[in-house]
């Protein structure tokens, strides 16, 4: 049997623990699983592009227990009232293949995501970072907001989107937040003067330069999350070229992330070596470092362990057959017999 989760399983999830105790105790799984790397199966996501977007399949192993998520990124979607980022995931028994858990993973997708980028930013960002700016103020924003502040204690966050509406959303839905201010900008250079931390997280398909050499002050930390798949970027060249960069896992951060388009000789660390202290991270104070964050399979693992211990603390999910559950394994074919109150003759048109 399988357990369901629903995103009203996944909201009451968030209702029971709170929102800034679902964020840490997601971040703890996640940084769980990043601190036994070695024991995972890692591949790059296998992804399918489309002149509208992308969808994906990201797996990953840990001998014990198997997980996929697909995924999809157009970002047109909300023309036609569709979400840009939709999702769902599986959760199985190594040993015997059981899917345990088929579960939501688009709200889920936004809370790991946020919650990766503060665990990142609390090994790499200068400590005693108080204050973000937040360029893109789309679904995912809030989500990294309440994350910095929840888990950093950013108190102060910076706010620019092209679209003033989006903006807007986002401190109606925050505005009452206690000991967080919000301060809408004109433009990306306003939101960034003096900010500690800077979170790009725009959905355009494109290249783009979101962020310029010039608007980069010594000690930033760059949490680069919207520059996703190939073609995709948000940070002008240079900036890579003038700080440390830290990645997920590397052969996928080369071919999606903001360092596609560098050498393949670039240095860049991977996260994991920052936890377990095998490389060093920030090394000073006026440093420039950059987490270029694509998502990483671990990390989606890691939230559906999250999501089946939480539901089994809390009794929630619906169980589901799945998969046929027969009599005799070897007779599958006696699995298309209906009893006969439900055998209904299907006629030819």
């Amino acid at each position: 049997m399988t357990t369901l989760l629903t995103p009203h399983d996944i909201a009451r999830i968030v209702a029971a623990q709170g929102i800034a105790g679902a964020l840490q105790r997601l971040a703890g799984y996640i940084e769980a699983d990043y601190r036994r790397w070695a024991q995972f199966d890692k591949t790059a996501r296998v992804a399918s592009h489309s002149e509208s977007g992308v969808i994906e399949l990201m797996p990953a192993a840990d001998g014990q227990l198997y997980s996929f998520k697909y995924v999809n990124g157009h970002p047109g979607n909300t023309r036609l009232g569709l979400s840009t980022v939709m999702a769902f995931g599986v959760l199985a028994d190594v040993a015997t293949g059981t899917p345990q858990l088929l579960s939501e993973l688009t709200l889920t997708t936004a809370l790991r995501t946020a919650a990766m980028s503060a665990l990142a930013a609390r090994v790499l960002a200068r400590p005693g970072s108080r204050t973000m700016a937040l360029i893109g103020n789309g679904a995912q924003s809030e989500f990294q907001a309440l994350a910095f502040h929840h888990l950093l204690g950013i108190d102060e966050i910076r706010l620019f989107d092209i679209d003033r509406a989006a903006t807007a959303k986002l401190m109606r839905h925050l505005g009452g937040v206690p000991g967080l201010a919000l301060i809408a900008c004109d433009s990306t250079a306003q939101a960034v003067r003096g900010a500690h931390i800077v979170t790009t997280v725009t959905a355009d398909k494109t290249c783009a330069t979101i962020l310029t050499p010039e608007m980069i002050e010594p000690g930033m930390h760059l949490n680069a999350v919207g520059g996703d798949c190939p073609g995709k970027t948000e940070l002008h060249a240079d900036i890579l070229l003038g700080a440390s960069v830290f990645v997920e896992y590397e052969p996928q951060s080369r071919i999606e992330g903001e360092i596609q388009h560098l050498p393949a000789d670039f240095a860049v660390t991977e996260f994991w070596r920052v936890l377990l202290r095998v490389a060093p991270g920030r090394r000073r104070d006026d440093e420039v470092t950059v987490f270029d964050s694509v998502g990483f399979a671990l990390e989606d693992f890691a939230a559906l362990r999250w999501l089946r211990d939480s539901a089994r603390e809390l009794g929630l999910g619906e169980t589901i057959d799945l998969i046929p559950q027969m009599a005799d394994p070897k007779d599958l074919f006696g699995e298309l017999r209906l009893p006969p109150a439900q055998h209904r003759p299907v006629r030819a048109a």
